[in-house]
């Protein structure tokens, strides 16, 4: 008797592919939060510091991300 020995995965293809996806969003996220900052250490600059990018955009992309990930963790690809 053969004993075919195949090595399975955890997960499915599509699973690692909706993974990637949901890394490349969060790390998206990561890069729209990066910056705002100043050339000179004694100038506060609020309001690129504070801006609708940083505040609201970023972290919300973050979150849909971490969204993502976790739909493709718990997808069954055998249904």
């Amino acid at each position: 008797m053969e004993n075919n020995n195949k090595p399975e995965f955890l997960f499915d293809k599509v699973n690692y592919k909706i993974l990637l996806v949901g890394l490349a969003v969060i790390g998206l996220g990561f890069i729209l939060m990066s910056g705002g900052g100043s050339e000179d250490p004694n100038v506060f600059n609020g309001e690129e510091l504070f801006s609708f990018r940083r505040i609201r955009l970023a972290p919300t992309v973050v979150l849909i991300g971490f969204g993502i990930t976790i739909y493709s963790i718990l997808k069954n690809p055998k249904k």
